[in-house]
């Protein structure tokens, strides 16, 4: 699904056959229903499709992973419930580093730096119905400061907490639990180097 939606996006941005044009465009509705389902209605996820500009290229999504003693700070999002490392997809105009360190400030109050590449994986966000797209993942090892944290500005997210290796909540789909033991890991052995798909 997802590659015949790229076929389709790319072969919309080069083509200007309107006859080459029309097939993509009926290439891109077959990827919307192939991927169409009960949470997501066959109506917007064309609407979404088609809302795809350019050459297709992966979402990036940046996670901001912080352990303070043997604890790690992840925040519990309002739409699932489940609990990430704070993140998001990443913003034109800011460089990997700025933006792993706004969405952990924004998603839980901490102010920190990034000092690390953790690692750089390939996501598959099908599961996610607004964004049935390919994406990257990556993972940054956060530093936080020794200031108190502010409220966390995010209103997607209900709740910021510290968690033990051995006593995850339940995580969302926005990160994988082999994600989380990475950063353990880096946590006990700094000499550990970034990890890529």
């Amino acid at each position: 699904m997802r590659r015949l939606q790229a076929i389709a996006q790319n072969g919309l941005n080069y083509s200007e056959n309107p006859f080459e044009r029309e097939r993509f465009e009926e290439v891109r509705t077959i990827a919307a229903e192939l991927a169409a389902s009960d949470d997501e209605p066959l109506e917007e996820l064309v609407s979404a499709f088609a809302a795809q500009a350019g050459h297709a290229s992966p979402k990036i999504d940046v996670r901001s992973l912080a352990i303070r003693g043997d604890e790690i700070l992840l925040v519990r999002g309002r739409d699932d419930g489940l609990w990430t490392p704070p993140g998001g997809w990443a913003e034109v105009g800011e460089s990997p580093r700025t933006s792993a360190e706004k969405e952990l400030r924004e998603e839980s109050g901490y102010a920190g730096r990034a000092v690390e590449l953790l690692g750089l994986f390939e996501i598959d966000v099908r599961h996610r119905p607004r964004w049935p797209f390919y994406g990257w993942k990556v993972l940054f090892r956060c530093e936080l400061e020794d200031a108190e944290p502010v409220a966390h500005q995010a209103s997607e997210i209900a709740e910021v907490g510290f968690f033990a290796e051995d006593a995850l909540p339940e995580l969302s789909g926005r990160i994988r639990a082999e994600h989380v033991a990475l950063a353990f890991a880096q946590h006990r052995d700094p000499s550990r180097r970034a990890v890529f798909d």
